[in-house]
């Protein structure tokens, strides 16, 4: 049986410590989209871990972590992190797998990633320029390169240099990029993944078919989900329930729980809508005393009054059978804390939480 944890705002609502929590006795743990963009943060025996596209059941001995086929991988950012962990004493010997069909995050997408935002101007998106949505575009257009295809160097090579002529054409010399350089370093790459990449497919079949205890932890959160988040100022996978079930191949009837990760109040990075932000002296007390800055790229995070039109919403996206509400200690000192209830736009309360908030 597996339990789900999912944020239910615009991220960073502490879902890696519920895991951590929650993996005590976890056979595996899963991530299901979404790439090394996502940040967590775990405390453990005094010592601070940032993880960010391995699951946080890396800290938990014996529990084997899956990076599942809705995933986008920067490959030197994962041995990166793999080295951090196991240079704390963590084993990490056959505790780390990666599907075989997750997507590859190249640095050439980083590269497109920042000429996207310099070109949207002012409304820029905000992203953390670590090319989650250029790989996600080329995913969906059907000329991305997946795990499976770096161990066919011809193949690889062939596909990555009919990438980067293609965004060439688009951005000419705006894009300094050598195919030859990253392809160079794939070859160094391909022997040390060998031991990682796996069919998840039959794993997670058997996974189910065995009662292994699993831990499902989303990243990002609803608010930033492709289709029902704060669109265009969203990431570019699914992260919600739905993305899930199409990230890891789960049985349906096999989920013991979903636990929506809301905190107190409300804070998003990056660009976009923020109906209850604080750009005050109260989003400043926020801020400091919840030492809000993101994992992944140290920017401020914008801070605000709880939001329960948004904690409704992403209810009922993900069902949630519990709500773990995390950091009320922030609140402490506030001699009056105000909360969102409702949406009023020309007169009438609106019933949810609009497409459109232009």
């Amino acid at each position: 049986m597996a339990t789900i944890v999912l944020g239910a705002q615009w991220g960073d609502e502490g879902k890696g410590k519920i895991v951590d929590v929650l993996s005590d006795g976890i056979q595996l743990c899963c991530r299901a989209q979404g790439g090394h963009n996502a940040g967590h943060t775990i405390v453990k025996n005094g010592k601070t871990f940032d993880v960010h596209i391995l699951p946080s059941g890396v800290l938990s001995e014996g529990c084997v972590n899956l990076i599942g086929s809705g995933c986008v991988v920067y490959v030197p950012g994962l041995f990166k992190e793999i080295a951090t962990i196991e240079n704390h004493g963590i084993d990490l010997t056959n505790r780390v797998l990666v599907s075989d069909r997750c997507h590859v995050d190249l640095d050439l997408h980083s590269k497109v990633d920042g000429l996207e935002e310099v070109e949207l101007g002012n409304a820029k998106v905000g992203t953390t320029g670590k090319g989650i949505g250029p790989t996600y575009s080329t995913k969906a257009a059907r000329s991305g390169i997946r795990m499976s295809e770096i161990f066919d160097k011809k193949r690889f090579d062939e596909k990555l240099r009919h990438l980067a002529q293609g965004y060439k054409k688009r951005y000419g010399d705006l894009l300094q990029y050598d195919p030859d350089e990253e392809i160079a370093r794939f070859d160094e790459y391909r022997p040390k993944l060998e031991t990682y990449v796996v069919d998840q497919v039959p794993l997670i079949e058997s996974a189910v078919a065995g009662n292994v205890r699993m831990l499902v932890e989303g990243a990002n959160a609803l608010m930033l989900d492709i289709d029902n988040g704060t669109y265009p100022f969203v990431t570019s996978s699914n992260t919600g329930l739905g993305g899930i079930f199409t990230g890891l191949h789960l049985n349906p009837r096999k989920i013991q729980e979903t636990i929506g990760v809301v905190k107190a109040y409300t804070t998003r990075v990056g660009s976009g809508p923020f109906p209850s932000e604080q750009i005050n002296k109260i989003g400043d007390t926020l801020q400091e005393v919840g030492h809000e800055f993101g994992v992944t790229t140290g920017r401020r995070r914008r801070c605000g009054w709880l939001d329960l039109v948004v904690v409704k919403f992403s209810n009922s996206i993900n069902w949630y059978d519990a709500i773990n509400l995390t950091k009320l200690d922030i609140l402490d000192d506030f001699e009056e804390i105000q909360v969102a209830t409702a949406y009023e736009h020309k007169g009438n309360v609106l019933t949810s939480f609009p497409a459109d908030l232009g």
